[in-house]
């Protein structure tokens, strides 16, 4: 199998065409792979034609004859919708398809699918981070749940679409490790964002305030690839109206699947808490569809974060 992916002749069906999945699969094609594509949005969908891949008119007809199946959808809800039913992927994909979910959802998903599908399917769970710049670019950080076999033989496809691959542990480990990167990354970005406005409001530039933190002992993911003052760094979702990149709706629903994994393995995680109220405040502020960056320009008072249940 790791041949035939090296050579790029795996037929590939990729479910969920939108920021992250659309360029993905184009990644795929480009590598040399035969990519069937379906998404809700016909956009999509002709997007992934546009760039080689093909269109499929369902999720049956983009799976019935795949090597390997992967989605990338929106959450647990529309993973469960995709898989389950006689329409979705268990029903119609081939016995021996390896299925693999890059959707960040709760680790139960990726449990509940294999209940759901018949025994023998091969599953995994490979949530991703490095938004979407990393998926155009095709340095995407794989966390992957399932069986270790499974994950050296996918470890070449998911290579042109990422320049790191993690195996975490059995199946729903890829989530976990997901959910927690991405708590502290909501943390980092709420502290970065407050250590920069501090500064500039006692008359510091925040290009040699981001400077000397990145170079310090606050140096972080944030200030070295993503900061969030405009202006500050060129390619970042700050200087671009904060328009692309990770949505503040997505970042809140990751902190609250956070909390959620918290508060079932009862482990406290105060921060992460803090951080979910601030960014549900945010969005509540009516910047849900803004980059999480954009946190940066709603200062959320203790008071209000802490009225947030």
């Amino acid at each position: 199998m790791a041949t035939e992916t090296q050579q790029g002749t795996l037929r590939v069906a990729f479910i969920g065409l939108g920021n992250m999945g659309g360029p993905m699969a184009a990644n795929l094609v480009k590598a040399g792979h035969a990519v069937r594509g379906f998404d809700l949005s016909g956009e999509a969908v002709e997007r992934l034609a546009a760039a080689g891949g093909r269109a499929a008119t369902s999720i049956a007809d983009a799976v019935r004859d795949a090597q390997v199946v992967i989605t990338m959808l929106p959450a647990g809800e529309h993973v469960l919708a995709a898989y389950d039913g006689p329409e979705g992927v268990l029903a119609n994909a081939t016995p021996d398809a390896v299925l693999i979910d890059s959707s960040t959802v709760p680790p139960e998903i990726p449990r509940q699918l294999a209940k759901l599908a018949r025994p023998g399917t091969l599953l995994l769970d490979a949530p991703v981070s490095g938004g979407t710049a990393g998926a155009a670019a095709g340095t995407l950080t794989f966390m992957v749940g399932g069986d270790a076999a499974l994950v050296e033989r996918m470890r070449p496809l998911l290579g042109n679409m990422g320049r790191a691959i993690h195996h975490g542990g059995p199946l729903g480990a890829g989530q976990t490790l997901k959910l927690c990167n991405n708590m502290l990354l909501g943390i980092l970005m709420a502290g970065t964002s407050e250590a920069l406005r501090l500064g500039i409001a006692n008359g510091l530039d925040p290009k040699v305030l981001s400077a000397v933190m990145q170079q310090s002992s606050g140096r972080n993911w944030t200030l070295e690839v993503y900061n969030p003052c405009p202006g500050v760094m060129e390619n970042a979702a700050s200087s671009r109206g904060y328009t692309g990149g990770f949505a503040t709706d997505l970042m809140a629903k990751d902190l609250r699947l956070a909390h959620g994994a918290a508060e079932s393995s009862d482990v406290a995680t105060p921060l992460g808490d803090l951080a979910r109220r601030i960014f549900e405040v945010h969005r509540a502020n009516g910047h849900g569809g803004l980059d999480f960056s954009s946190i940066f320009q709603d200062p959320v008072t203790l008071a209000q974060a802490l009225n947030v249940k």
